[in-house]
């Protein structure tokens, strides 16, 4: 997959590494500001118990 990713990124390595790297960012965002916050009150994690 990622061999595929980096064969269709256009331009020179450079360029490709720093859109490699931008694509990377834009993806931890998402998940970050939009995916997690969704996820994480339909999760049971915040009902843990200590004995």
């Amino acid at each position: 997959m990622y061999g595929w990713i980096w064969r269709h990124l256009p331009g020179p390595v450079a360029v490709r590494a720093i859109t490699a790297v931008l694509l990377v960012a834009g993806v931890v965002a998402l998940l970050m500001f939009v995916v997690f916050p969704w996820a994480e009150p339909k999760l049971p994690f915040n009902q843990v118990t200590t004995q």
